[in-house]
């Protein structure tokens, strides 16, 4: 199963501004992509990156779909 970091925006901030503040990045499953792993419904214009961010420290993760995430990794 494929995933992917999906933006979540700090209160005042959204994806059409210049420069949006994300508060933090869920994991979502690939076809599952305004549900983080842990939930909470997300922008359908928020940002994407790639799962490879997740562990690097580079960006902030949800604690929770980390963690959930752990579980179907290999």
């Amino acid at each position: 199963m494929g995933h992917e970091l999906r933006a979540e925006y700090a209160d005042g901030s959204s994806p059409d501004d210049i420069d949006p503040a994300v508060k933090t990045w869920h994991v979502v499953r690939e076809g599952d992509g305004l549900t983080g792993m842990c939930g909470h419904e997300l922008d359908p214009g928020a940002a994407v990156r790639s799962v490879d961010l997740w562990g690097t420290g580079k960006v902030p993760i949800c604690h929770s779909c980390g963690a959930l995430y752990l579980r179907e990794s290999p």
